[in-house]
């Protein structure tokens, strides 16, 4: 009973030591940092060995929230938030593409290794992250159908790309994913984004002289 008292109180003793939430936090930005090396796994079945890391997705989600949220009359920070988070748990359970979820039960650890992942963060920055990662997954607010709009955005953003790249197979995902867009931004950006060549800005930028 002695030894179940000291761990249950563990939290709050971390709390308190300044020393403690530095080092939680230092953990923290370390683990996050092992999304720069976890692949999109998905884009494995249509042929593409290398694929962008989770840490890249989640980068271009967060920029393209900020912008929906922007023409959405909506908190772009609580936005960015969900968006740069969303995929954290990642870090410990790695990504799972959607066959896999198909076989088993992945939301329930995702929920599992968030709350394992913020519990020694500051009070603040723990009390945040989780409410925010709450209405995430209730998808009511404008925030959270922005910022879930944003990651399936950024999914067929990819997909095009690859595809412009050649890989014909990726175009696959460009059937089904625009049918979960709420917003009407993220809708008319869909709609614009079949006919768009991915690779036409660098053109406009790029300048030749002799």
């Amino acid at each position: 009973m002695r030894l179940q008292f000291l761990l249950m109180k563990s939290p709050d003793k971390n709390q308190k030591n300044p020393n403690n939430r530095i080092t939680a936090a230092l953990n923290f930005f370390t683990e996050a940092g092992l999304l720069k090396k976890i692949k999109r796994s998905g884009w494995w079945v249509v042929g593409i060995k290398e694929p962008e890391s989770v840490a890249d997705h989640s980068f271009r989600v967060a920029v393209i929230g900020h912008y929906i949220a922007h023409l959405e009359n909506a908190d772009p920070y609580k936005v960015m938030v969900m968006c740069l988070f969303n995929d954290i748990h990642e870090a410990r359970i790695n990504d799972l593409h959607k066959m896999g979820h198909y076989y088993i039960e992945f939301k329930e650890a995702e929920k599992k290794v968030f709350k394992d992942q913020i519990c020694p963060l500051d009070s603040k920055v723990k009390n945040e992250l989780q409410s925010f990662r709450e209405d995430y997954e209730k998808q009511k607010c404008k925030e959270s159908l922005i910022a879930r709009d944003a990651d399936i955005l950024e999914c067929l953003i990819q997909a095009k790309e690859y595809t412009d790249q050649g890989y014909s197979q990726a175009r696959k995902f460009l059937k089904k994913a625009p049918d979960h867009l709420k917003t009407k931004t993220a809708k008319a950006m869909w709609k614009q984004l079949t006919s768009w060549d991915s690779g036409q800005w660098w053109e406009d930028v790029v300048k030749f002289d002799r």
